[in-house]
């Protein structure tokens, strides 16, 4: 027993799980995912088909985990459906062959709709958790997700608890869940580091299948470190929003960033950490990376909100080790809060995320590879950008030695419009799309962002349209992606009139 709870192998939970269930598990990102749990159900799948019995769950999710979940069960066959982000490669695989059904969903909206029964029951939930207490109280570890619902709403619980997470993280977690309509309030969060809701979750003890002890790092890879194209994305960034407050279009004591997941993100972050113009700042996001720590260790970042810390294993040691010193400048929130629309807007949050593919008018293609083939999701991008103070997106200006440019006439699948997206940031320069038309911004895209190899054919495309409002040419508007998959270069694309 552990705290009045049956101790179980990671097998024995396993068995309890069976065919069709849908599964929460808890996480956000790697960052407090399960990974003993999962490893068996991925191995009993295998037994399960081995004996030409079928056997695979729903998967419901905070965002992406690793690969001792979402790796190990796509790898077995083992899901049925998955929702609202991933990003493991096997996973990716088998969603874009019809293997997995996925359905991207805006982070923010995933509690709720699990709450409204829209994505219907759901049998267990696993979450990961550094105490339980006989009474069904439970500290999480490095993340909330929406661990607090799934908790709520799943008819049985396992949960694993990882002795790598200290019981000291108590206090670092601020649970609240909003009411639903009709009777829902506001969310009283007007400081980032507003604290509203409690240290730890309730669960029913009768819930309570067991628990299952583990040791395990979170499986969180270390970024790499910025390259040339990364960097100077990154000092383009900061010195535009240094430029914005000595301009006095931001409040002299700056305002809250929100940064998307990745290199880039990470090369943002370090660049606002050193520009001279840029005062210590503070943060209300999603994600807190290695960047975060290490600035607050600086002293450039004053506090951070977000609902995970996906942070590498060395960070997080050196973290765990100095862990009071970090006390009330860190919180971790339910994504339906850290990404909550109203609080976004309230704060006058400065969002900062990566695009896949925009076109010359500014719309934003986060999700799919030529327009077909998923990436990872539409995460939390939507929920900030759409109600940013300012929006930014950042992307180079070419990959694959110069092949592909994610400038393209228009975005193959669309994820943030136009009416959304605000700034736009690669290693050339800055496009600021706020206040102008169509033709305006499309000409700010080539000379500023787009890479010189391919600000020629952007011109003869825009020229196509002639005085229209938004200048499209239906014959030539998917010339880029064309001349890649036939050629393999959309430096090969010919834009001609028809």
């Amino acid at each position: 027993m552990i705290s009045g709870f049956p101790a179980l192998s990671a097998a024995e939970a396993a068995a309890l799980i069976d065919h069709d269930d849908v599964v929460g598990f808890g996480g956000f990102t790697p960052a407090g995912s399960p990974k003993a749990v999962s490893r068996e159900i991925a191995a009993r799948a295998i037994r399960e088909h081995e004996a030409g019995r079928p056997f695979s769950i729903g998967v419901i999710t905070g965002a992406s985990t690793g690969p001792s979940l979402d790796g190990v069960l796509a790898a077995s066959d083992a899901v049925k459906f998955r929702t609202p982000y991933q990003s493991d490669p096997e996973l990716r695989k088998r969603i874009n062959t019809g293997k997995t059904q996925f359905f991207d969903m805006h982070l923010s909206q995933l509690p709720q709709a699990v709450r409204y029964g829209f994505l219907g029951e759901m049998d267990w939930a696993v979450v990961e958790v550094c105490d339980i207490r006989p009474n069904g109280e439970v500290t999480l570890t490095s993340s909330v997700g929406a661990a607090p619902t799934f908790l709520h709403k799943a008819k049985r619980v396992i949960f694993e608890l990882n002795h790598r997470h200290p019981a000291a993280l108590r206090g670092f977690h601020d649970i609240y869940e909003p009411e639903d309509p009709p009777t829902r309030s506001h969310i009283p969060i007007y400081h980032p580091a507003d604290r509203i809701g409690t240290e730890t979750i309730m669960v029913d003890p009768a819930k309570i299948a067991g628990v299952v002890e583990t040791d395990l790092d979170d499986e969180v890879s270390a970024f790499d470190q910025p390259n040339e194209v990364t960097r100077q994305i990154g000092e383009n960034v900061a010195a535009f929003l240094a430029a914005e407050l000595h301009a006095g279009r931001i409040p002299a004591d700056f305002l809250p960033i929100q940064s998307g997941v990745g290199n880039i993100a990470n090369a943002v972050l370090s660049a606002m950490g050193s520009h001279p113009g840029i005062p210590a700042f503070t943060m209300y996001t999603e994600v807190i990376q290695d960047s975060v720590i290490h600035l607050m260790r600086e002293g450039r970042i004053k506090f951070a909100s977000g609902s995970s810390l996906t942070i590498s294993s060395d960070v997080m040691r050196d973290l765990y080790r100095d862990l009071e010193q970090f006390r009330g400048k860190l919180l971790l929130r339910p994504q339906e809060i850290s990404n909550n629309p109203e609080v976004v807007r309230r704060l006058g949050i400065i969002s900062i995320n990566t695009a896949l593919e925009l076109d010359l008018y500014g719309n934003v293609n986060s999700t799919h590879v030529m327009g077909r083939q998923m990436m990872n999701g539409i995460g939390g991008s939507g929920d900030f950008t759409r109600n940013a103070y300012i929006s930014i997106f950042t992307c180079p200006s070419s990959v694959k030695g110069g092949k592909i440019s994610p400038i393209v006439p228009m975005v193959s699948h669309l994820d943030h419009s136009e009416h959304s997206v605000q700034i736009v940031v690669t290693e050339h320069g800055v496009a600021d799309l706020r206040g102008k038309s169509p033709h305006e911004r499309a000409g700010l895209i080539i000379d500023r962002c787009a890479h010189p190899e391919y600000r020629e054919l952007l011109r003869r495309y825009l020229a196509l349209g002639g005085t229209a409002h938004t200048p499209q040419s239906f014959d030539s508007a998917y010339a880029f992606h064309r001349a890649f998959l036939a050629e393999g270069d959309m430096r090969k694309a010919v834009i001609t009139a028809p």
